[in-house]
């Protein structure tokens, strides 16, 4: 990826490739892609949503590249006041399946960028879903899946587990890992020219 010289450049803070490619969708791939490296644990206490901010900030000032717009962001999971975490094993993605089996859970991702000049916004987009009572069947063929693997809450909305959401209020694309409409706003609101 190499920018082009009449328009300024853009670091992706993160790996995901889901990220990738919803910048790519809205017309603004990344000049360049360097993850954050910085200490994800959820600190006692801590909300969902102060998380999910905490964190894209977090990578925001973890960023050393200058003369850039740099873009940093984070999803969290959370039913009630409790983080859900990024699923590494099987038995905590069927944890999270249980808990959110039948009921409400939030979605909170953290957007933060930064402008060449120094300039930066961050805000959270927060995305209420309702899932499915799931029978064990259900869990069973998701686990087996191995869709979970890596994943706030245990699951990604873009594969099976779109077919247990019942109700979503929000943004869709921000619960696959970047809110589009807040990204391009914030973006072009520093200056970025989309």
């Amino acid at each position: 990826m190499s920018g082009s010289p009449d328009r300024a450049r853009l670091v992706l803070a993160s790996a995901s490739p889901r990220r990738l490619d919803l910048l790519t969708q809205i017309g603004a791939p990344p000049d360049h892609i360097a993850p954050a490296e910085i200490d994800e644990s959820e600190r006692p206490g801590e909300l969902p949503r102060a998380l999910a901010l905490r964190l894209a900030e977090g990578k925001l000032a973890a960023s050393v590249h200058q003369g850039a717009f740099v873009l940093a962001s984070d999803t969290v999971v959370g039913v009630g006041r409790r983080v859900l975490p990024k699923t590494e094993t099987r038995d905590e993605a069927e944890a999270c399946l249980r808990l959110m089996s039948g009921r409400n859970h939030r979605v909170f991702t953290g957007i933060a960028v930064r402008a060449p000049d120094g300039r930066e916004s961050s805000r959270v987009v927060e995305t209420r879903i309702a899932f499915k009572r799931l029978s064990e069947a259900e869990i069973a063929s998701y686990l087996d899946s191995g869709e979970w693997q890596g994943k706030a809450g245990g699951y990604g909305i873009q594969g099976r587990a779109a077919a247990y959401v019942v109700k979503m209020i929000g943004s869709y694309t921000a619960v696959v890992g970047l809110p589009v409409y807040e990204t391009r706003q914030m973006l072009v609101g520093l200056g970025y020219p989309l």
